[in-house]
């Protein structure tokens, strides 16, 4: 079974006013357009087209996974989302508590974890991502060691094993942070290199907040076209700017740190977040035919394959996991989807819901990106 559905971009204030407009071939309407969301989800189901209704009243329940396009035209807050058990205990201690799903308060309004990927369409898609070693963020602030407001920070890091009680002393804005970010701020608009960058960003858009000092702990990563990353549970991140592809469990659970005038949970942040040094979180595709990359991050929600225009227009056969369910959207061009129950074209910037097909056939002109729950 092969159905269009179509949604209305969302119109949080970091989105960018052209780049889904620029994507879908539309003309852009002056507001910001951040995501756009192809699922099942409460907050924005996904609209059939050619009859009424939702993908939601359609399947009769919840899709694990979560499509969408974001354009962030600013940085987001920084956040990080829980594991599967930690998500199931919040949300059955809020609703115990009586607190209401849609209290400003809330951290938990669903009892699912929220492990997502981004797969850049921008040159680049910028982000924070992850603990770096306390090293690199020292050997950072070597340019600025003289500044004696810079002093705090660096006497609270002399190892890895440090980075929760700065991050703490930090979120907390404890003695001296003020200063702190007074001063960083002060010394990024003479100085070079991405993490200085971050720091002018950040600062002309949330000035004096404890997320442009904790931007120096983090990687500043920018993603070419292609390139992905998986932001696992306990992840610390921020997108910071961009057109990408985004794929996640189908959960609102996030909680914040910094760079937000929203709800900022300290403790219960500081109970998800890992502060363990990590690399950068890029996810490596598999390539089980030519120009074709499956993203598998091990998780059973969601993969992502993706079909070049290349193998588009050859032709491909794709296995879809248990049959289904999976959704596909066509960008840069146009697509045929076939199947054993018939067929359905995609326009540039299409997309459809399919079930029941167990091998996808795509063919025609475009990249094409099919989100379908995990291998077993």
């Amino acid at each position: 079974m092969f159905v269009g559905i179509s949604n209305t971009p969302r119109d949080y204030a970091w989105g960018s006013t052209t780049a889904i407009p620029e994507l879908l071939g539309v003309a852009p309407t002056g507001e910001p357009q951040a995501e756009l969301w192809f699922g099942t989800h409460p907050g924005s189901p996904a609209r059939l087209i050619g009859r009424s209704g939702t993908l939601a009243e359609l399947v009769q329940g919840r899709l694990p996974f979560l499509l969408k396009v974001l354009a962030a035209g600013g940085p987001l807050s920084l956040q990080a989302h829980p594991t599967a058990a930690q998500a199931r205990v919040g949300f059955e201690r809020e609703n115990a508590a009586g607190i209401p799903v849609d209290a400003p308060e809330r951290n938990y309004k669903d009892p699912f974890p929220k492990p997502e990927l981004i797969y850049a369409l921008s040159d680049p898609f910028t982000a924070l991502s992850g603990f770096r070693p306390v090293a690199h963020t020292r050997a950072v602030l070597d340019a600025v060691a003289g500044d004696a407001r810079i002093a705090p920070l660096l006497d609270r890091l002399a190892g890895d094993d440090d980075l929760r009680s700065a991050f703490e002393w930090l979120i907390t804005r404890g003695p001296g942070v003020e200063e702190l970010t007074a001063a960083i701020t002060e010394s990024a608009q003479t100085l070079d290199g991405e993490s200085w960058a971050t720091v002018r960003l950040l600062a002309g858009r949330y000035p004096g907040d404890p997320g442009i000092p904790i931007s120096l702990l983090l990687h500043t990563i920018a993603l070419r076209p292609g390139e992905v990353l998986y932001l696992p549970a306990g992840n610390i991140h921020a997108y910071l700017g961009g057109l990408g592809v985004e794929l996640m469990s189908a959960s609102d659970n996030v909680l914040r740190g910094g760079l937000t005038p929203k709800h900022v949970d300290v403790p219960e942040l500081l109970r998800v977040l890992d502060f363990r040094p990590v690399p950068p979180p890029y996810l490596a595709p598999e390539h089980p035919q030519p120009g074709v990359a499956v993203f598998r991050p091990g998780v059973p929600d969601f993969e992502l394959t993706v079909v070049s225009p290349d193998a588009a227009a050859r032709g491909v056969e794709l296995a879809i996991p248990g049959g289904g369910p999976a959704i596909a959207f066509a960008v840069h061009g146009g697509a045929v989807l076939g199947g054993s129950r018939g067929h359905h074209t995609l326009f540039p910037g299409g997309a459809a819901y399919l079930e029941g097909e167990p091998v996808l056939r795509v063919s025609g002109d475009a990249t094409v990106f099919v989100a379908t729950t995990g291998a077993a």
